[in-house]
């Protein structure tokens, strides 16, 4: 698994940007990823580090749908290839020490 922390920032649309964090989620939801909101960044996990990149894409595509003018987009991706890796097994292995 693919694990990513996507934020998507609406630039210029005052101090409320609920309506635009709700549409990047519900396109990464539609994209098949699984989702994982939080307080300042949404995590996402996926097979392939094309699908993170394709949800990210709409994610991104979604904000300006609602009427931003400009967008930024900020991703961090973990492929961890060695063993088998999700967000599960990330947040297991960090209570576990």
């Amino acid at each position: 698994m693919v694990v990513g922390e996507v934020k998507v920032i609406p630039l210029g649309e005052g101090v409320s940007v609920s309506r635009f964090v709700r549409a990047a989620i519900e396109a990464l939801r539609q994209a098949g990823v699984k989702v994982i909101p939080g307080a300042m960044s949404t995590v996402i996990e996926a097979g392939s580090i094309e699908e993170v990149f394709q949800a990210v894409k709409l994610a991104h595509e979604a904000v300006f749908k609602e009427g931003a003018k400009r967008v930024v987009t900020s991703v961090v991706v973990d492929d961890r290839r060695d063993k088998p890796a999700t967000v599960e097994s990330k947040l297991k292995a960090i209570r576990e020490n």
